[in-house]
């Protein structure tokens, strides 16, 4: 379904990404993590066929997206801030997913309207930014692409809707399985719904793994510092925290009941950690010691 091997993007001679490659031959919701300026909206707009890659070959149901009519038509890709006419309403830009997505369904984008509450007579460019990314969201799901990318979807949504986003992305991916690519900053945001990862750091993809395997890496350990110590010789530390006599650190092993009992057994108290921290520590490639 696609497939990325060895694809490098240089503009005006800076290395944006280089050598990426990963696999997804299933349906599947994976989420895209890196930190601003890691290279996500370069690798969404080379899946989508915007651009051309510089060295290497995409691959999206067999052949490469960059004008590819056949395969773009497949493709829907809703970028941040898309860029909506300044005259279109609500329903002009419902009218534009409809033209360019052959797939449309048309019931959905309906629902999707009620479900966030957006009038179809306002102009985009007067919602708020939580609107916005509704009308973008609506496009996006009621498209039914084979490919559906959606770049930072809960962006400006309050609560109440990004719980009512989350419920009808399931729903849709349930109705019509395909590949969906969610892409945020903020991973806390997106991995309830993800079925697996990729991570892009230095240019490179860092990690591609089932979200699953994710969840359960990284935890902290806390309680007086030298049994803490005495605890974590040998294994690999991802954070470390001094408060006086106390420690807390966050651990690179996979969250177990072996762990649980280790903790009790010294006195500690044990924790999952965030996933978003889990992985800006893995990033760092080091040891965070912070004396407080």
């Amino acid at each position: 379904m696609i497939r990325l091997e060895n694809v490098t993007f240089a503009y005006s001679e800076e290395t944006i990404l280089e050598e990426i490659a990963f696999t997804e031959e299933e349906p599947v919701i994976t989420g895209l993590w890196g930190r601003n300026g890691s290279g996500k909206t370069t690798l969404m707009k080379l899946l989508a066929g915007h651009q051309k890659p510089t060295a290497g070959n995409i691959e999206v149901f067999g052949h490469s997206p960059f004008n590819n009519l056949d395969i773009v038509k497949d493709i829907c890709y809703m970028e941040e801030d898309h860029p909506f006419s300044i005259i279109w309403t609500v329903e002009d830009a419902l009218r534009f997913g409809r033209y360019f997505n052959p797939n449309w369904h048309q019931e959905t984008a309906d629902r999707l309207l009620k479900l966030f509450n957006l009038p179809r007579n306002k102009k985009v460019t007067k919602l708020s930014k939580g609107m916005k990314t509704a009308v973008q969201i609506t496009i996006g799901l009621a498209s039914h692409a084979k490919v559906t990318i959606l770049d930072e979807p809960t962006n400006g949504l309050d609560a109440g809707i990004r719980k009512k986003f989350y419920q009808a992305l399931k729903e849709s991916y349930e109705e019509n399985p395909r590949f969906i690519l969610l892409s945020s900053h903020h991973i806390e945001e997106i991995q309830p719904l993800c079925e697996s990862l990729v991570v892009i750091h230095n240019q490179k993809i860092f990690l591609h793994e089932e979200m699953e395997i994710i969840r359960e890496k990284g935890f902290w350990l806390t309680g007086n510092q030298e049994k803490v110590e005495a605890v974590i010789k040998n294994e690999r530390v991802l954070e470390r925290n001094t408060m006086g006599k106390m420690l807390k650190v966050m651990m690179l092993a996979t969250y177990s009941k072996e762990w649980e009992q280790i903790a009790r057994e010294n006195g500690l108290s044990v924790e999952k950690a965030q996933v978003q921290d889990y992985l800006l520590n893995l990033t760092d490639g080091g040891v965070l010691d912070e004396h407080n």
